[in-house]
């Protein structure tokens, strides 16, 4: 499967460790982290960091390994593109958009049609933009995942990524079937989309996730000593890792600039 910046072959899924500083970062690498997301845990389930910790994060990861980065539910178009702007000319290699309280797809598609111009912008059209999909969404009073996808076909996104607004209740394996999973998964990649699963993942739900087709599995509970706000553990990223099967680093957009902290 092609994907426009990066190559994702069938039954290969990367794993995604979500980590909010650079030692979390060094320990994900550490474990043999394929992409390393950088999340404020404490803020939410797309808690941003802030720019300086997202460089940190950045150089630690060097070259070899692509940086993500959660930039919270979006509210305002001008604000929502001068964030993507700002975290891609930071060095993140794609941006995660979601859509809380918002219940119109007109507004979505703007929404994120915004933070594609700004990712775009900030980065020379190297960082690209995945559009959040809760499962739980009417905890949040957001759009379904099918109106979600929708939005991120019309609008040029780059992936899309099913998550859980409420990391305090169910698990994604327990609001939706692995059959529903892999029905929404085949859908974003006929339309070209990378996909991504999120939602309290645990070891156990892995095997089940790369069946269903998604390319990178998120985690951060799983990867953690003492759960989401915890601490990343190398040892627990290895263990995961090793559940994703054939390891090969993800080939995302790759940065050929240093990004130096100020």
């Amino acid at each position: 499967m092609q994907m426009k910046h990066g190559t994702f072959i069938a039954n290969q899924m990367r794993l995604l460790v979500s980590v909010q500083n650079q030692q979390e970062a060094e320990a994900a690498l550490t474990g043999g982290a394929d992409i390393i997301d950088a999340k404020n845990p404490e803020l939410g389930p797309l808690g941003a960091v802030s720019i300086p910790t997202l460089r940190e994060i950045r150089n630690v990861a060097g070259r070899s390994c692509p940086v993500t980065a959660a930039l919270g539910d979006a509210w305002h178009d001008v604000a929502i593109e001068a964030m993507a702007r700002a975290f891609a000319g930071a060095g993140a290699s794609m941006v995660k958009v979601g859509f809380a309280g918002v219940t119109s797809l007109e507004r979505a598609a703007s929404l994120l049609s915004a933070a594609v111009a700004g990712a775009a912008s900030g980065s020379d059209g190297a960082c690209g933009v995945v559009a959040v999909a809760y499962a739980d969404a009417a905890v949040v009073a957001g759009l379904d995942r099918h109106h979600v996808l929708e939005a991120a076909i019309r609008c040029g996104a780059e992936g899309v990524l099913l998550d859980t607004a409420d990391k305090r209740a169910a698990g994604l394996p327990e609001l939706l079937s692995p059959k529903d999973i892999a029905a929404w998964a085949t859908q974003a990649h006929q339309a070209g989309l990378l996909v991504a699963v999120a939602g309290k993942l645990t070891p156990d739900d892995l095997p089940m996730m790369r069946a269903a087709g998604a390319d990178i599995a998120g985690v951060r509970s799983a990867a953690c000593e003492g759960g989401r706000t915890g601490t990343v553990s190398a040892e627990r990223v290895r263990v995961l890792r090793a559940l994703c099967g054939d390891q090969q680093r993800a080939r995302l957009k790759p940065r050929t600039t240093t990004v130096v902290a100020m």
